[in-house]
């Protein structure tokens, strides 16, 4: 596996930057599913994105189907310094922006096979996140570059066992790439040093970079109680990462440090898995509400570490110790005319984050999520969607400890704003 010390073309085409949903994980699958913050996502069968959610809905489709979108997300998450150990100036930990905008592409298609199985192709991504922070940031051990970029690309196949109930599974290839850098930071005094042997905030004091391909599956359920209302469950497994490539840093040798030499290095990530159920009850000829309740089982995240290979201690260490997490959601359609179609929706995702081991390379709190959207029918073969969302995060405060003991307090806020729009075209 060829390692990197930058994300290569396929990151910057097919990957997500930062995470808006718990921890690093990502929802944002589909426009349409983003108008109504994705409630009802396992049970609703509006275009070929089902195959990232829940592939038994492909059985609703009696055509070919192809869906391409794209989600322009805009986080807000800032940081500001309450108190510092070693006397820096707690000034110096304020940032007003640690994520970058990013664009998430995703693209899938269903096509029916017979009257009992459906066959599904999709590419899109369920993690990604980035944080990045100037090079002489006072709490430099904690945070620099983090990023962590997933793509999946999944087939999937559905059996309708009888006019209510359909089965379906899939398989998953994920490709990953991950990228750690730390620099030294301010010591004020904490190493009991000469002056000009003290490394300058800017040192480089961990670096390391890898990728893997790995491999999953997934499984999905429906059941139509009748024409108007249906119920949907799904199930992602959980994927173990062993991300391998390069690791270095500029540290002196006298300190234990690289000073440059380049070595073998290689982290173990697990991506956890997914649970959803959903409902969706058609009301009326015009009126649906949908909702979902989706599980993650964020405790597989236990630490973030990075090895020096054929090394057993850790280069780099992070205790994380998630918990596992929910997600619910509540959403409803209009039917407002023969071509317009309009979607809103709230949901509420709780962060895995342990409050005693709270980061600021991983920021994560609970969330609101208010959206709307619509959809627009151009003919009988063509539509396109749009969905907007609002997330907005709790404010917290909380104190974080580098690798020399220092203790560093932030208050953090983590906001975003999601664009999203979508092609669907039928065959």
């Amino acid at each position: 596996m060829t390692f990197k010390k930058s994300l290569l073309a396929l990151s910057l085409t097919c990957s997500s930057f930062y995470s808006v949903g718990a921890a690093f994980q990502l929802a944002e699958h589909s426009a349409a599913g983003l108008g109504r913050a994705f409630a009802g996502e396992a049970a609703i069968a509006d275009d070929a994105s089902v195959v990232a959610r829940n592939p038994a809905l492909m059985a609703q489709f009696d055509t070919m189907e192809f869906s391409i979108s794209g989600t322009y997300v805009m986080p807000d998450v800032s940081l500001t310094g309450i108190n510092a150990s070693n006397g820096t100036d707690p000034a110096a930990l304020n940032s007003d922006s640690i994520a970058p905008s990013a664009f998430i592409p995703a693209m899938y298609l269903v096509m029916p096979l017979n009257d009992k199985f459906a066959l599904g192709f999709g590419t899109f991504s369920n993690f990604g996140l980035a944080t990045e922070f100037p090079e002489d940031y006072a709490a430099g051990q904690l945070a620099g570059e983090t990023s962590i970029t997933t793509v999946n690309f999944n087939t999937s196949l559905s059996y309708k066992v009888n006019d209510n109930f359909v089965i379906a599974g899939g398989l998953n290839v994920i490709y990953a790439e991950a990228s750690l850098v730390r620099n030294f930071g301010e010591t004020g005094g904490k190493l009991t040093l000469p002056p000009t042997m003290i490394p300058t905030p800017e040192t480089v004091a961990s670096d390391l970079a890898g990728d893997d391909i790995s491999y999953g599956w997934n499984m999905g359920l429906s059941y139509d109680f009748n024409e108007n209302h249906r119920l949907g469950f799904s199930y992602r497994s959980e994927v173990k990462l062993e991300l391998e490539g390069e690791y270095t840093n500029d540290l002196p040798g006298f300190i234990g440090g690289f000073e440059g030499k380049v070595v073998p290095g290689a982290m173990d990530i697990t991506l956890p898995a997914i649970m959803e159920f959903s409902g969706l009850h058609q009301l009326t000829d015009t009126v649906a509400v949908h909702y979902s309740a989706m599980w993650t089982g964020w405790s597989s995240f236990d630490k973030l570490a990075g090895y020096e290979v054929g090394v057993d201690d850790p280069v780099f260490e992070k205790e994380e110790n998630f918990s596992n997490s929910m997600r619910y959601a509540l959403g409803a359609t209009y039917q407002l005319s023969t071509n317009m179609k309009l979607r809103t929706g709230i949901a509420y995702d709780e962060s895995p984050a342990d409050e005693n081991h709270m980061s600021i390379s991983i920021p994560d709190t609970n969330r609101i999520w208010l959206s709307a959207g619509l959809n627009y029918t151009f003919t009988n073969k063509s539509s396109v969607d749009f969905g907007v969302s609002i997330v907005k995060g709790d404010t917290q405060t909380f104190t974080e400890t580098d690798d020399i003991g220092q203790d560093w307090t932030f208050e953090s806020q983590g906001d975003a704003y999601l664009v999203s729009a979508q092609y669907n075209h039928v065959f």
